[in-house]
């Protein structure tokens, strides 16, 4: 939690300013810094003790035992309190950058300090830079937890404090800036870049200070200036095609050796330990210069030593980096591969040096760091940058530059990518193929989203009108605004006030209220809008500019927002609809099993779609919900929106008269709306909808739709199952139509039921105040394809077929002419199913059909036979991919004259 006055301070300027994250980086610096120190010191205090201790006591058995012991120890402390914090850590940091949930906190800081310190005593050949790196981000994570902030503010901060941290380490603020953007976050905005120097600078400095360094930046680590000359140019070629090669065997090693432990199935203590045992026992054999890491680089660097030593120490620096690394010890790669380019650099130069008596093996040593931690890392910058602030020596930066970019092109050929990308991918995590956070959440802004139409409450409102007006509205929340500027919000929880403090009615408003509250401005993105949200614990946020209130914003908002993302819909500007208001309703005693719920609008079509409706309820022992929906403009609010309600209401009641005819509770409502769908997605929500049965004119002229904005809109949203009825143009005319035989569409002879006796069921007469007679469905044409809504149709044609008077039912399948045999297995089901659900006396046909297409087959078919009714299973394919290869069942609708269901069975939800 933050601290109160942090909060209120929030509250008020919760936008990151430039001045707020200027204060936050130089914490970060100088916290990082004094971490950095810290480490360093304490991990030179025990590898001297260690170093030490091994020229008094018997060296082949003090090394060993100093690493197996302090690596079982590292690696206990890792696992029992933060696994975050094994390896280089390096890894973890962009992760988190990338918006992956890797747990960065002081915790993990903490361990990780106290780890890798105490893994580095025990002699494996890893650095501390990386730890460092992950220290400093890890506070800073810790950090925006105090002060919070917009997500991107907090990236920005880790990224800061991991800057500072490499900086601190190196005691070179460039680089770690540098890092940042090569490596880390890759970004070059104003922000970014201003914390990060800050942070980094701050880091240098301190570290530069509190560790035994002057602020001059004088070369330390030789004794004389380098030398350098153009004829040089080809060596320093050769040295960075040779780094390259051996860095990139050096990465594949490293992969190898975590496959290798990983087949050894053994806990981390114990892969530590082994690691520091190894370590012991071949430095135990090596010469005494090799038992402190730090002190070889610049013993090879120096010149001290000959080729054949540069040579085994590279040798030797290879392998035990690769066994400590894979072992998952907290500890770097940054140390290791300066050393090895040392190394590597200094042979380069030694053998220079014999042929033509040209250069300086120090200064071939100084580019082989730059050259091989280049093509480690993939950051040729940083690398150029990290050496020549270590030394200060400008003779040094062309070498660089061509050892560097030239060891990091032939590396990034052999192995193409990050290191630590592919390490991140080795542990299941992907970052490269993954944007970070594109989408609605930083796509939209609250601009985009906010509801312009704001209800608000004037600040001298007494409390019993407050009252009244939280009574009247849906809203759970008002801005209190003074002259038009916005002065504070009231809540439902603030209305509690008036009860705990006895106040009076006439109480100003002013008096509850919550002042200076939470506030966003339009250009703000959906991401900041919604951590605001969650971090305060609101469920709505006012778009203000200045003080004025241009609009609200609320989680309501946010998730339409990134539903309609989703489903590559582009929501207009503008006011969103407000939920709908009930204006009238009846409710039946809630007896059945599930509900059905029928929009009604059509007067002509709401006598068949109602029959359809009890025919169904009746066979699942369902309750009707029958729903009539008034539109209104968007620029006045439902609730308040004064309609005639007297035909909608005589509507309904027809829909009562069929419900006690046939013995079915039916519910009845009407609700005013801004939109209709919106309208029938809350009923569905609020009244628990089983299955949803709509009319549906046949055509829509709406660009970009299938069957049009409001059906378009249920379907991809209603989670329930679907019935969607298309009338036939003159159902009645078709009846006593001659029908000729199915044999002659197709040869074979067809699968067929009938049962005996027959035994019809009719409908009744007709209430008298329905318009229309209901039409005769008689024959029934079902498509097949085996999909699971040709299933949910299947389920409801027993129901259905109640509605004619000795129905007769045909399945078919539609097969290409080039299929010599069409298969049956489908249709064979089918008619086992239905045969076992019928419950009236009806024909069931079975026969496929030949046609180059579903669509011609099954329109042929209808004009053929004059089939009443055409039953489809809705298509597997999303609305979108409908759009651009064609709609089957819109097509047959709109092509065929008789009456068409469409069925589409529940989603899960």
């Amino acid at each position: 939690m933050s601290p109160p006055f942090l909060n209120q301070y929030i509250r008020t300027v919760w936008q990151p300013r430039r001045g707020l994250a200027i204060a936050e980086a130089c914490i970060i610096g100088l916290v990082a810094a004094l971490c950095a120190v810290c480490l360093k010191f304490g991990s030179g205090w025990l590898g001297t003790w260690r170093v030490h201790n091994s020229h008094v006591l018997p060296a082949w058995l003090f090394l060993p035992t100093v690493g197996l012991g302090f690596g079982f120890l590292a690696g206990l402390l890792v696992e029992r309190l933060a696994p975050e914090a094994s390896g280089s850590g390096i890894p973890h940091v962009k992760a988190s950058l990338a918006n992956v949930p890797v747990k960065l906190s002081w915790r993990v800081a903490l361990v990780k300090l106290l780890s890798a310190m105490i893994s580095l005593a025990s002699g494996i050949t890893l650095g501390r830079q990386g730890p460092t790196v992950q220290v400093g981000a890890a506070l800073a994570a810790g950090m925006s937890r105090w002060v919070p902030t917009s997500p991107d503010h907090r990236r920005q901060m880790i990224a800061a404090g991991a800057g500072a941290g490499l900086a601190a380490a190196f005691n070179a603020p460039i680089a770690g800036v540098l890092f940042v953007v090569e490596e880390l976050l890759q970004d070059l905005s104003g922000l970014t870049l201003g914390t990060a120097i800050i942070a980094s600078f701050i880091g240098g400095v301190v570290s530069r200070l509190l560790g035994g360094r002057s602020l001059l930046l004088n070369l330390e680590l030789t004794q004389s200036s380098s030398s350098f000359s153009i004829i040089e140019i080809p060596f320093y070629l050769v040295l960075g095609v040779f780094a390259g090669l051996l860095a990139a065997l050096f990465n594949r090693g490293l992969i190898e050796s975590i496959k290798i432990y990983r087949r050894l199935r053994i806990s981390l203590p114990l892969r530590v330990a082994l690691a520091g045992c190894i370590s012991g026992v071949v430095v135990a054999v090596l010469p005494s210069s090799f038992r402190d890491n730090t002190g070889l680089r610049e013993f090879v660097i120096a010149g001290q030593a000959n080729a054949p030593i540069a040579a085994i120490a590279f040798l030797a620096q290879f392998l035990l980096t690769l066994v400590a690394f894979g072992s998952g010890a907290p500890g770097g790669l940054f140390a290791p591969s300066l050393i090895l380019g040392s190394c590597l650099g200094y042979i380069v130069g030694v053998g220079e040096f014999q042929l033509f008596g040209l250069g300086s093996p120090t200064t071939y040593a100084l580019a082989g760091m730059g050259a091989f931690f280049s093509a480690v890392s993939k950051v040729p910058i940083t690398a150029i940058v990290i050496v020549f602030e270590m030394t200060t020596d400008f003779n040094l930066v062309l070498p660089l530059m061509v050892g560097s970019v030239t060891s990091y092109l032939v590396a990034d050929k052999l192995m193409p990518g990050s290191l630590y990308t592919k390490l991140l991918h080795f542990s299941g995590i992907n970052i490269e193929n993954a944007p970070p956070v594109e989408g609605a959440f930083t796509k939209l802004t609250a601009k985009d989203v906010m509801q312009r139409r704001v209800e608000t409450l004037d600040a001298e409102m007494s409390v019993e009108e407050v009252v009244q007006a939280f009574s009247r509205s849906h809203h759970r929340g008002f801005p209190v605004v003074e002259q038009g500027k916005l002065l504070g919000i009231v809540t439902q929880t603030d209305l509690l006030k008036i009860r705990d403090h006895n106040l009076a009615k006439d109480t100003p408003l002013r008096e509850i209220m919550t002042p200076q509250p939470v506030t966003v401005t339009p250009t703000h993105n959906l991401s900041n809008v919604l951590y605001l949200l969650d971090r305060h614990q609101i469920s709505r946020l006012p778009v203000v500019e200045g003080r004025r209130i241009i609009g609200i914003i609320t989680r309501a908002d946010i998730i339409r927002a990134e539903a309609d993302s989703l489903n590559c819909q582009i929501r207009e500007h503008g006011p969103q609809p407000e939920p709908s208001y009930i204006v009238y309703q009846t409710r039946s005693p809630s007896t059945g099993r599930g509900r059905l719920l029928v929009p009604v609008a059509n007067p002509e079509t709401a006598a068949t779609l109602l029959q359809m409706a009890a025919a169904i309820a009746r066979d699942r022992h369902y309750e009707i919900e029958c729903l009539q929906v008034i539109l209104v403009s968007r620029q006045r609010s439902p609730a308040e929106t004064p309609v005639r309600t007297a035909k909608s209401r005589r509507l309904l009641r027809n829909a009562e008269v069929l419900g006690k005819k046939w013995k079915i509770p039916v519910h009845t409502q009407i609700r005013v709306t801004h939109d209709i769908a919106h309208a029938i997605l809350e009923t569905i929500k609020e009244r628990h909808i089983d299955l949803i049965l709509m009319g549906w004119k046949g055509s829509t002229s709406t660009p970009g739709r299938i069957f049009g904005d409001v059906v378009d809109s249920v379907i991809r949203q209603a989670t329930c199952e679907m019935v969607l009825v298309k009338l036939g143009k003159t159902p009645e005319s078709i009846i006593n139509h001659q029908r000729p035989s199915l044999t002659h569409l197709f040869p074979t002879p067809p699968l067929s039921h009938s049962p005996s006796p027959p035994n019809p069921t009719k409908w009744g007469p007709l209430a008298p105040h329905l318009p229309l007679p209901p039409p005769q469905f008689n024959s029934w044409l079902v498509p097949m394809a085996g999909g699971p809504n040709a299933r949910a149709a299947i389920k409801l044609l027993p129901a259905l077929v109640t509605l004619g008077n000795d129905p007769k039912i045909r399945l078919t399948r539609v097969f290409k002419p080039s299929e010599s045999e069409p298969d049956m297995k489908v249709l064979e089901e089918a008619i086992r199913m239905l045969v076992r659900r019928q419950k009236s006396s009806s024909t069931v046909v079975a026969a496929p059909v030949k046609a180059d297409s579903v669509t011609e087959g099954v329109i042929n078919l209808v004009k053929t036979e004059h089939y009443d009714v055409v039953v489809l299973g809705a298509s597997r394919e999303g609305l979108l991919q409908q759009a651009i290869k064609g709609n089957i069942p819109e097509a047959i609708a709109s092509g065929v004259d008789s009456t068409v269901i469409l069925v589409r069975g529940a989603i899960n939800s």
